[in-house]
Formats: C-alpha cells, sequence, structure tokens
C-alpha cells in the first residue's frame, strides 16, 4: 500500500488552477536511419531500429521531457518536463513508421492545493510511473514523489505527496529519482513502486534503489559500471526489468546503453545486475536520451520507445526512437 502524506504547503480546496490544459502544435521530421556511419544498418544489440522524428514546437514550455509512458495500443501517451509540464497526445504512424504526434495538449502539473507544483520549488520531475489513471511523479532534487488520480481531471488533477524511505531524503542534490516502474498484477513484486536513482550510491558504488509500498518494501541496489547513470526504466511483458542509462565525458561525449534485469532477483537487500542489450554513442541518431518504454504491437512485437530531454537548449534536440526487441 502506497501511502499518502500531508501535502506540501497549506491546502485550499477552493483554489483554482492557474492554467487550463492548452492544445500544443508538434512538428516531426522523421530520422530514417540510427547509425549516421552505416545507413543502411538496422539492427543495434539486440534492438531493431524502425523510425525516429526530430519533435520541435514553438510552444515555449515544450522540450526538457524527462519521461514518457505510452499505452498497451502503442499511441496515447503522456509525458512530461522537468519543469513540471503534462503533455499527452497521440503518435500518428504510416505501417510500422512513426509519423508525429497528434492531439497534444500540456497543462502544469498541479498541487494538493491547485497550483502549479513548481510555485513551491519543487521541479526538476524526472519518474514517471503509472498504474492504470493513477500516475507517480518523481521530483529528483526535492527527493519527493507525487500521485495524481487522472480520473479526476486528467492533466488537471492534483497531486498529493506519497510517504517514501527516509533513505531517499539523502540521495545526493540532482542525482535523486530518475528512473519509476509500477509493478502490475501477475508479476512479481506486484504493487510495488520501484524507484531507481540516478546516482545515489551505496558504499560499495553501486546505484540505489527502492521499492515502495507492495508486498515487501525495501532497498535494493543495482551493480554500477563503466561510468552510466541511471536515466529511466520500463518494464517487459515477460517481467524484466530494462534500465536505461546514460554517460557523458568531454572527451568521449554522451553514451547510452539499456540493460535487461531479472525482477525475480529484486528484493530487499539484493544486489541485481544485467547484461547490456543496446548501445550507442554519438555515432548514431541520440541526444540525453531520458525515456523509455514499451508496449507490445497487436501482431506480437515487442517495441521500446526513447525520447530525449534537449534541456531546453539550441543545441540539442528532442528526439523519438522506436526499436523492435529481438530475442
Amino acid at each position: 500500500m502506497l501511502v499518502a502524506v500531508d501535502p506540501v504547503g497549506p491546502a485550499q480546496a477552493q483554489a483554482p488552477a492557474v492554467t487550463s490544459p492548452v492544445s500544443v502544435q508538434v512538428t516531426a521530421r522523421p530520422l530514417e536511419a540510427f547509425d549516421l556511419r552505416d545507413r543502411t544498418r538496422r539492427r543495434f544489440g539486440q534492438l531493431e531500429y524502425r523510425s525516429g522524428l526530430v519533435l520541435t514546437s514553438s510552444f515555449g514550455p515544450f522540450g526538457g521531457l524527462s519521461a514518457f509512458r505510452i499505452d498497451a495500443d502503442g499511441e496515447t501517451f503522456v509525458a512530461m518536463s522537468d519543469k513540471g509540464d503534462w503533455f499527452t497526445g497521440r503518435l500518428t504512424y504510416r505501417g510500422k513508421t512513426l509519423t508525429g504526434l497528434a492531439d497534444v495538449q500540456s497543462a502544469p502539473m498541479l498541487g494538493i492545493d491547485g497550483l502549479p507544483i513548481t510555485s513551491k520549488k519543487m521541479f526538476d520531475t524526472e519518474s514517471l510511473a503509472v498504474d492504470g489513471q493513477t500516475l507517480y511523479v518523481g521530483i529528483e532534487r526535492t527527493h519527493r514523489i507525487l500521485r495524481f488520480d487522472f480520473r479526476n481531471g486528467g492533466i488537471a488533477a492534483r497531486g498529493e505527496e506519497v510517504a517514501v524511505p527516509p533513505a531517499v531524503r539523502r540521495l545526493p542534490f540532482n542525482k535523486g529519482l530518475e528512473g519509476m516502474v509500477f509493478v502490475p498484477k501477475g508479476l512479481p513484486l506486484e504493487g510495488t513502486l520501484i524507484a531507481l536513482s540516478e546516482r545515489g550510491l551505496d558504499a560499495a558504488g553501486n546505484l540505489l534503489a527502492f521499492l515502495i509500498g507492495g508486498p515487501r518494501p525495501g532497498q535494493f541496489t543495482i551493480r554500477r559500471s563503466d561510468g552510466f547513470d541511471i536515466s529511466d526504466a520500463a518494464l517487459l511483458p515477460s517481467g524484466e526489468l530494462l534500465v536505461l542509462e546514460r554517460k557523458f565525458s568531454l572527451l568521449n561525449g554522451v553514451g547510452i546503453r539499456i540493460r535487461r534485469l531479472s525482477l525475480q532477483e529484486v528484493a530487499p537487500g539484493a544486489l541485481v545486475d544485467g547484461p547490456s542489450i543496446f548501445e550507442a554513442d554519438l555515432g548514431y541518431e541520440i541526444d540525453n536520451m531520458e525515456g523509455l518504454d514499451v508496449h507490445r504491437t497487436a501482431d506480437g512485437e515487442t517495441v521500446l520507445t526513447m525520447i530525449s530531454d534537449d534541456n531546453f537548449s539550441m543545441l540539442q534536440r528532442t528526439l523519438l526512437l522506436q526499436f523492435t526487441l529481438v530475442e
């Protein structure tokens, strides 16, 4: 059971939201290839490139997309920026190829008082987990988790704070909760919110992660290697945990990888590890990849979707990429 705690700041039950959802026009440019050096190549580790888009918009708050969740149909999505804004809409396709975004709406995340959470200095919203119509948002710099019931207004819903383990509050500044998944029924740890830190480390230098609610709450670690930090996570239908990681150096620039972990091995006190199924550097069409999700198509293909956070910089891009998992 995930327990709500007293909201941050005084409750104002009658306070109206300061803004309503607005429609957003997003322009999409296709990425025909993923490998900049070999445009005919389609296979990358255990992933096969399907398609990708470069997304732009004249809407000021568009950008900084730090998390992206897609419905089972592979079309309806909810995303958020690290400045506390929601984005919802549909992915459009031509066959298996992404063509754009449609029906996009945006609104600021609201606190229990109906005011934007940024009014309480609750920003750097980095992680997002979905349990039906209940959404959980991790706020990295303040080490908090908010719960939103989308049955009450969708992106106009008000968030309430969820109790977190004391160790979450002690995570490093700007290296806190970066990835979250909610484990559905039928999988090990069902009903658990799994929260992963970007670079909270134990004494052995491994990455701290937390089991919140569910049958076995507690703390575990993920083996850190090759200088990678966590940027998101997603669950495969088979019950395995995919962890999106990234690293940066002035010499080599940005690198990303995806590791595959067994959910069966995740437990309080456990140290878990798993193989890399995908790696890429700046020789490929990547940017600051921060969001990862999974859906299964009607013909049984498992599709991974990644999105990048452009940090609202003219030097970076918002990329939306899709790959097929090749078993």
